[in-house]
């Protein structure tokens, strides 16, 4: 359930519901932590009044307990935040009917200063769309496979404590948002989202889509590698008619065609060498494999020309002779890009799978979200 999302976008099974506590209309079901009982007035253990919250500072954090070890997460940010004089966590969790969005206007509603994920990829993204708007800074606790943002952040992977101080730490970012707009294939309903590292339609939608679930257990995003071999053999190219910035439509075909925000993704593989979380642009990959060996090419330019030959001037120079020929992976970028699939195509955002989709509308929002970031090394 680590990609959870919203009902309208028929969240996987499986996601027990959780009783939610009525404190409000709207409120999400809030953790006890270990700071006494359950008060006479019929409120949670460790909730935070309101006049505690006025005087100190509070996080929020949403966790999905299908990912996160949240009892472990508890004994470490109760520690830091009672270091750092903050008022007592709020504790809320994902549900099979939410994947953070509500909840984050649970945390709003109660005063949060910050707001963590404690999940995987889909958890975060759904927090942060949650949070477009507030100007409430995201936190990052990685609990998933991929923690596609917390890689491009930097954020520790494996280090709870280490993640938990950045809740409570002063040192934060602005990055930029990637909206989209897409338009189902079975009912035509257009639905807006935002993305945090990566949209794609054709071999990474379908990857995500065949990915076992319990090899994802066992090994990880490695998994990812036995859906990227099983979905290549039935690939077939996405015939697309497209437009950059309002540019000329334009016809062409490609495997698959990837939106980012930010360009590094597990393994150390950077889909995207030019990408910047603030450079308020979008940039636009095409897998354009060709011929017998054409994967190979692709996996060439992606793990040797983007993670090597480009960190030196010679290497530079050596992929600039290659790119007069035309290019098995061509890259774009853009503010807007409007794109319309001949056929009904799968679509993922952020590692999230959002079923067939026959077209998309996607832009960036400069600037559109604070994230809560690691001290920078002295």
């Amino acid at each position: 359930c680590g990609s959870i999302t919203p009902t309208s976008l028929r969240p996987p099974p499986g996601c027990a519901e959780i009783a939610q506590v009525a404190a409000d209309p709207g409120d999400h079901l809030q953790l006890g932590g270990s700071r006494g009982p359950e008060t006479g007035n019929g409120s949670s253990v460790g909730e935070v009044t309101p006049a505690e919250s006025n005087r100190r500072p509070m996080a929020a954090v949403i966790a999905n307990p299908m990912k996160a070890d949240i009892e472990a997460l508890k004994v470490a940010v109760e520690i830091v935040e009672a270091a750092a004089g903050w008022a007592p966590t709020l504790w809320l969790e994902t549900t099979a009917d939410d994947a953070g969005q509500a909840a984050v206007g649970t945390a709003l509603r109660r005063g949060a200063s910050v707001v963590a994920a404690a999940g995987g990829d889909g958890t975060v993204r759904a927090v942060a769309e949650g949070l477009r708007g507030s100007n409430v800074p995201l936190a990052l606790l990685p609990s998933g496979t991929g923690n596609l943002l917390a890689r491009n952040l930097e954020v520790p992977l494996t280090s709870l404590d280490e993640a938990v101080a950045i809740i409570f730490g002063e040192h934060e970012r602005t990055m930029d948002l990637g909206v989209v707009e897409i338009r189902r294939a079975e009912d035509g309903d257009v639905s807006e989202h935002v993305f945090l590292v990566v949209a794609g339609i054709g071999i990474d939608a379908k990857m995500i889509k065949i990915t076992n679930a319990e090899l994802k257990k066992a090994v990880g995003w490695l998994a990812y590698v036995d859906g990227i071999a099983r979905s290549i053999p039935e690939l077939k190219p996405v015939h697309l008619t497209y437009s950059i910035d309002g540019g000329p439509r334009r016809s062409t075909s490609a495997h698959s065609v990837l939106v980012g925000n930010c360009g590094l993704l597990p393994g150390g593989i950077l889909l995207m060498p030019e990408a910047k979380i603030d450079a308020g642009v979008l940039d636009i990959a095409a897998l354009r494999p060709r011929g017998p060996f054409g994967w190979l090419k692709v996996w060439n330019t992606l793990a040797f020309e983007n993670g090597v030959l480009r960190r030196s001037d010679l290497g530079q120079q050596i992929i600039e002779l290659g790119s007069k020929n035309v290019r098995d992976v061509v890259y774009r970028t853009g503010r807007r890009l409007t794109l319309d699939v001949a056929h009904p195509e799968e679509f993922q955002l952020d590692g999230d799978e959002f079923g067939e989709i026959t077209g998309i509308r996607a832009w960036v929002e400069p600037g559109g979200l604070r994230v809560k970031v690691p001290a920078p090394p002295e």
